[in-house]
């Protein structure tokens, strides 16, 4: 039986790839609070401004353009191998998917900007092709026909399919993460500072299981003491030395 592990990552996977996080010392919300109102889902639902704003931004921005990093790719070798259960991740920018990493281990515990849908019919939506149209259509709306409306456009409201403030986390993806990282033989956290809930709790959740903890990050966190193994260096650099060590341990 190969070892299973279990992983959750943060901005700081991402940020090795050209993300800049949203909540270090440069963060885009540390130096840009104003712009935190790009996820509100009050104002994203009610006001055509916003909802403008909102989609321009995310056009414009680095998450959309960027493409996974070597720590990205490290990780899609790991589930290559037979050895990754779970890939629970806080970071929207779909580069776990872009790296080559499956549905069936990617768990997007904020959402993913990767895809969109509509808030009335539900009607699944690409975000590229969205993003394709935006200077056509910089509102976008649901263009679904409805048959009980003499197939009329559906029109609702698109939204991608990031967790806003206001928003739940998606259905089951809590509860999947913590049952896969209980039952895993080894738990890593990559790149969070562990602040954001309920995320952080995936730690807590492992250790009662006594799966050991890997915690990987240039600064500390408050579940240090509960990792079996601490890395303070850049994850560009240590993450593929951890997964290539970790699968030859296995032949």
């Amino acid at each position: 039986m190969s070892t299973t592990i279990a992983v959750l990552t943060g901005a700081g996977i991402s940020t090795s790839a050209g993300i800049p996080d949203f909540r270090g010392p440069d963060g885009v919300w540390t130096k840009h609070p104003d712009q935190m109102n790009v996820y509100d889902l009050d104002l994203f639902m009610n006001d055509k401004k916003q909802r403008e704003y909102s989609w321009r931004w995310q056009k414009e921005s680095p998450v959309w353009k960027a493409q996974p990093g070597v720590a990205h790719k490290a990780l899609a070798r790991l589930e290559q191998a037979g050895m990754l259960n779970l890939l629970a991740t806080q970071n929207f920018d779909a580069l776990h998917e872009k790296a080559g990493n499956s549905e069936d281990v990617i768990v997007n515990l904020h959402g993913t900007i990767g895809s969109s849908h509509c808030m009335k019919c539900g009607q699944a939506y690409r975000t590229a092709d969205i993003m394709a149209k935006l200077d056509q259509e910089p509102d976008p709306h649901c263009h679904k026909p409805m048959p009980y409306q003499g197939n009329m456009p559906c029109n609702g409201i698109i939204k991608t399919d990031v967790v806003y403030f206001g928003q739940a986390l998606p259905e089951g993806a809590m509860e999947k993460s913590m049952r896969l990282a209980s039952q895993a033989d080894q738990f890593w956290v990559i790149g969070s500072t562990l602040e954001v809930y309920p995320a952080a709790s995936l730690v807590p959740v492992a250790a009662q299981a006594g799966v050991p903890i890997t915690i990987m990050n240039m600064g500390s966190t408050q579940y240090d003491s509960l990792a079996t193994r601490l890395i303070h260096e850049p994850i560009e650099e240590a993450l593929p030395k951890l997964v290539d060590k970790t699968i030859a341990g296995q032949k």
